[in-house]
């Protein structure tokens, strides 16, 4: 079966976008997963950051990946999708003219869509890795980000925390990014069906939800009802890998079972404690 064309895929993403449904992402880290992903009924995969930095450097969450490392890998992955893939191409690598490399590098990679956070990243001295930029830098990312893309029909997602802010500031912060001309607001950080509907009713474009299997969002009509298009309940798919790698090479050297889970073999196997110790000593993090 011929690999569909870039194009198509983005228009078969804005079609789910344009849905009354509510689909949930694969975890696509590699170009195997992706195929895997389509062939079991997938409608979208996701290249999540994390994903990346742990595939690509064995490296944390810790804004450590460049645009160029990722896109190699959303390239590799792109190549040959069946399924529309998005990328968590977390601040922009950057400013808004970094903004307008990245949509410019990850629209070659052949991504259906791409969120583009209003996280302050990589964190600044003293500052938590949580806290956020001033809304008027995200939008003007957002429109950096519209005016950069070629293709129309690749998507555009403007991400924030709605964890980390109030409901009134979130309010504020997505309606400003809809106006701006971004096709859809992704959203981490929502506690419960409250919290959604107290922030989906101001937004008119399509919801994105980063939801990390959360039990007080798990209703999917309920979710279609407010809005949202698109679930992201994490990358266990990836973490199994971690595991299966691990109990298969185990295996091999006839070592017994360990107790680790696929969560604590990343962290031990990845760099994430001696980038903690470094971020505290030279950065004072404040987390």
């Amino acid at each position: 079966m011929a690999t569909p064309s870039q194009h198509d895929l983005r228009k078969d993403f804005r079609a789910l976008l344009d849905s009354d449904r509510c689909y949930y992402t694969a975890s696509t880290f590699d170009p195997m997963s992706a195929r895997i992903a389509e062939d079991l009924g997938f409608e979208v995969g996701i290249l999540g950051g994390s994903v990346a930095s742990l595939q690509v450097l064995a490296a944390p969450d810790f804004a450590l990946i460049t645009l160029s490392e990722f896109v190699e890998q959303a390239t590799r992955i792109g190549r040959v999708a069946r399924l529309p893939i998005i990328a968590d191409a977390d601040h922009g690598y950057g400013n808004a003219l970094n903004v307008i490399r990245t949509i410019t590098e990850l629209e070659r990679a052949g991504v259906a869509a791409l969120t583009i956070e209003d996280t302050l990243l990589p964190p600044k001295y003293g500052h938590k890795s949580t806290d956020l930029i001033p809304v008027e830098e995200a939008i003007g990312k957002i429109e950096a980000a519209l005016d950069a893309r070629i293709d129309p029909a690749m998507a555009i997602i403007a991400r924030t925390n709605a964890g980390q802010l109030s409901t009134e500031e979130t309010i504020e912060r997505v309606k400003a990014y809809q106006t701006a001309g971004a096709d859809g607001i992704c959203m981490v950080g929502i506690a419960d069906f409250d919290h959604l509907e107290a922030i989906s009713r101001h937004i008119a474009v399509p919801l994105m939800l980063v939801a990390y299997d959360n039990p007080e969002l798990n209703d999917r009509e309920r979710l279609a009802a407010n809005g949202v298009r698109i679930v992201v309940n994490g990358h266990a798919a990836y973490f199994a890998a971690i595991k299966a790698t691990y109990d298969c090479l185990r295996e091999q050297r006839g070592i017994a079972e360990g107790t680790l889970n696929a969560t604590e073999l990343s962290k031990r196997y990845s760099t994430f404690d001696e980038n903690r110790e470094w971020a505290h000593r030279f950065m004072n993090v404040q987390e």
